[in-house]
């Protein structure tokens, strides 16, 4: 059995309204990372994937608790 990452569970503590608030942060560094790229390569083009990510996980959580993004 896969060993759970703290950060896995930190998400889960979050509130819906701390969620939203990732989700919305998230979903503005996605646009600002992708027209860097778009411009310049970026130094660490990993970061988009994380980022992607981490809206992912916001989603799915407000999704299992039952509130609507």
């Amino acid at each position: 059995m896969a060993k759970k990452k703290q950060d896995d569970i930190r998400w889960h503590e979050l509130t819906a309204d701390e969620l939203r608030a990732k989700l919305n942060g998230g979903r503005e560094k996605l646009f600002d990372l992708k027209f860097k790229n778009t411009t310049a390569p970026l130094k660490n083009p990993r970061e988009i994937r994380a980022v992607r990510k981490d809206i992912a996980r916001a989603l799915t959580i407000l999704r299992q608790k039952g509130v609507s993004a």
